[in-house]
């Protein structure tokens, strides 16, 4: 199920925590900080925060510039994002700021907290995602129904931390303030339990006034045939990979990357690289890492086309040197055409001997493009 891209929002003291235990909320940024988030907001379809959040903070949750609102609706826009709140037990103040400023709000809960909700008089499109809650099917619903394809997340700690560990959240901009709170009964930004393998990627620091801005991603590979953030980045690497390939008539333009299960890059490769005018991009990439590498078995294989099952340059095709390799998991963005191997069928291949094999298609008209002068 497609999912939108989830970016999570925070602020946080030099020790980790998102505010105090004062009875104010405490400010962890300043003018230009709360300027950039404003930004943000306007910039995608719908901004979420937790029940928790919204009882402690009684959030409007706006686009605060005039400017920036104008700038939606030229657009083609809502003059808001749509405004989402999770609550399993539905018990919210239907008095609150976040249901009577703003444009749409839709609340996520379960059965009986749509029950409460609704004899509670919360004015909102409330879904009842059945007896629990589900954030997999809350985004798939986003995407779907409501056409939500960037979502900002502004907290609270729990519902960050649930993202995070689930592999749902594409980015997290965190913001680090030059506070300290030393309260151990104050909120954590994160909780306790198992996250993702690894170090997550830096894309972007930047100073704000006395604040600095840090922007990151994850780079673990997801598990099994679900897709996590980390697959797309390196499954759109691949499909870049293959735009170095010098042009054929008659093979394909292809590009591989292998990533260990903690995100390390093991090895990458396109089509005939080095100049060798048959070597595939998953032969070129698996033939740089050592064949006793004991990363293999719980990596991944990130090809921008299906490893093919039959060549007449090689005598063994990219899905049998994957099986050679003892690799288990593949993430393609396209599924090869007959233009050269009728009814080729390397997923069939790969899955019959237990691989997980995974097909992103939104990724399919970047695989295509070096492509373009071989098909119709």
């Amino acid at each position: 199920m497609p999912h939108p891209y989830v970016l999570l929002s925070a602020a946080v003291s030099l020790d980790g925590f998102l505010d105090d235990t004062g009875p104010d909320r405490l400010l962890l940024s300043g003018p230009a900080d709360f300027d950039r988030v404003d930004e943000v907001r306007a910039s995608v379809d719908a901004i979420l925060i937790g029940a928790g959040t919204l009882r402690a903070d009684n959030p409007r949750l706006l686009v605060n510039s005039p400017e920036r609102r104008a700038a939606r609706v030229a657009a083609g826009l809502a003059e808001y994002p749509l405004k989402v709140t999770v609550s399993a037990s539905g018990d919210l103040d239907p008095a609150a700021h976040f249901w009577h400023t703003g444009g749409e709000k839709i609340l996520y809960t379960t059965r009986a907290g749509a029950e409460r909700a609704s004899r509670a008089g919360i004015r909102a499109d409330i879904v009842a995602l059945g007896d629990d809650l589900d954030w997999p099917s809350l985004l798939g619903h986003l995407h779907d129904a409501r056409g939500v394809r960037r979502l900002m997340v502004e907290g609270g700690g729990t519902i960050h931390t649930q993202l995070l560990q689930q592999q749902l959240a594409d980015e997290l901009q965190l913001v680090l303030s030059p506070l300290l709170v030393g309260d151990p009964g104050a909120p954590r930004l994160f909780g306790p339990g198992a996250y993702q393998k690894g170090r997550l990627r830096l894309l972007q620091t930047r100073q704000i006034e006395d604040v600095v801005l840090m922007r990151y991603a994850p780079t673990a590979p997801g598990t099994g045939t679900g897709a996590a953030p980390a697959d797309r980045h390196w499954l759109r690497l691949a499909c870049e990979l293959a735009e170095r390939c010098p042009p054929s008539a008659t093979a394909f333009s292809v590009g591989a990357v292998v990533v260990a299960a903690d995100g390390t890059e093991l090895a990458r490769g396109h089509s005939r690289e080095a100049g060798d005018p048959t070597v595939h991009a998953e032969e070129a990439a698996l033939a740089k890492i050592p064949s006793d590498d004991a990363r293999l078995p719980t990596a991944t294989v990130y090809s921008s086309l299906e490893p093919c099952t039959r060549r007449a340059s090689r005598p063994r095709p990219c899905a049998q040197l994957i099986l050679g390799a003892g690799v288990r998991r593949v993430v393609t963005a396209w599924r090869e055409p007959d233009t050269f191997v009728p009814s080729a069928d390397g997923t069939g291949t790969l899955t019959a001997a237990g691989v997980d094999v995974v097909l992103l298609p939104e990724f399919e008209s970047a695989a295509r493009e070096p492509n373009r002068h071989l098909l119709p």
